[in-house]
């Protein structure tokens, strides 16, 4: 059998460790395995497809990135596009798809579905935005980044008796702010899930600067709407699954700004953007991706089509990609009421 994977959308650490585990457990099942590069784009015109062997992916667990490249190509904009991606997947004799990524790439993948290619779907996106699964690839080592950096940033805010608004990454969800303010003792976390007016925010600052706390640290999701501050659809450029480029909104400088302007605090803003991408990925993500990995070359092997593979606890289950396209997890309630203990 002659199996193809890909990784699609944004890159982030734990997706070479899929890559070589589907590989891996692709060849003790006697597969023939390929690798399509840069996502989608990589079955669109010509192709762009290459032999996976040992060789490949030897010595690529703790690398972060995608060796086989990643784009946001959205072949589902159009049903061209998507018959380009079926005749690729038949001149190259693919009998079978593994497509790593997010909700965006995931979606493609059930489009496929439905149209009878038979495909196998791996969570990866440190968002953690996907539905059925606890866990994505990638969150976290996102998050640890994070933490890291809010430690460090703790120390010169105190120094300077600032207000730090640390911009992290986070479209519709904000895990990533929730997690890793919390872990990283924030003082205050900002997220797509939960509306907060801008009062609320310099009241908190307010009461703490009366218990004698000259500096605060506040997290805030890029995909925050503030009435009073940002407006999520502002800036109209979108990429091709139609999102609006946040990183053009400025969100986390614009609350920095107006915290100034309110309060008379000295206020700085920082944005960690593709820092929480990169780099190797943790313990947590590297054993992950390798379940993930394993198990979707499995689910291959006895014909679990449509399927994604997921974690649900400590366990790994089969779930359908229907579940996963069919919109975004956002954070649990409990863990937005346990962040309001600290603000």
């Amino acid at each position: 059998m002659r199996i193809g994977v890909l990784t699609g959308g944004g890159d982030c650490p734990g997706l070479n460790p899929a890559i070589r585990a589907v590989v891996r457990r692709g060849l003790q099942h006697g597969f023939e395995v390929l690798g399509v590069r840069n996502g989608w784009a990589g079955l669109l015109d010509d192709g762009e497809v290459i032999p996976l062997d040992l060789q490949f992916v030897s010595g690529i667990l703790h690398i972060g990135g995608t060796k086989l490249g990643t784009s946001r190509t959205n072949p589902a904009k159009s049903e061209d596009m998507m018959a380009q991606v079926q005749r690729n997947l038949e001149r190259h004799d693919i009998e079978a798809l593994v497509a790593i990524g997010g909700d965006d790439t995931l979606g493609v993948a059930y489009r496929l579905h439905q149209k009878g290619i038979p495909v196998v779907g791996i969570p990866k996106t440190m968002d953690n935005d996907v539905m059925g699964t606890d866990y994505c690839i990638g969150f976290d080592t996102a998050v640890s980044i994070v933490v890291e950096a809010l430690d460090r940033l703790h120390t010169t805010a105190e120094s300077h008796h600032r207000v730090l608004v640390v911009e992290v990454m986070g479209r519709d969800s904000g895990w990533v702010a929730v997690m890793g303010g919390l872990a990283g003792g924030a003082d205050y976390i900002l997220i797509p899930e939960e509306c907060r007016s801008f009062d609320e925010v310099c009241a908190s600052l307010e009461r703490r600067r009366q218990r004698g706390k000259a500096f605060s640290i506040i997290v805030v999701a890029e995909g925050v709407v503030m009435s009073e501050i940002a407006d999520k659809e502002a800036v109209c450029e979108r990429d091709a699954f139609g999102h609006v480029r946040l990183d053009r909104r400025c969100v986390g400088e614009k609350i920095a700004e107006a915290i100034g302007d309110r309060t008379t605090m000295e206020t700085r803003h920082v944005v960690l953007g593709h820092l929480q991408r990169g780099g190797s990925p943790t313990v947590f993500d590297r054993v992950l991706a390798t379940r993930f990995g394993v198990r979707a070359a499995d689910m291959v092997q006895a014909g679990h089509f449509g399927m994604m593979v997921a974690i649900q606890g400590n366990r790994i289950v089969e779930i359908p990609l229907e579940t996963a396209a069919s919109g975004t997890k956002t954070v649990d309630p409990d863990l937005i009421r346990l962040a309001q203990v600290f603000y």
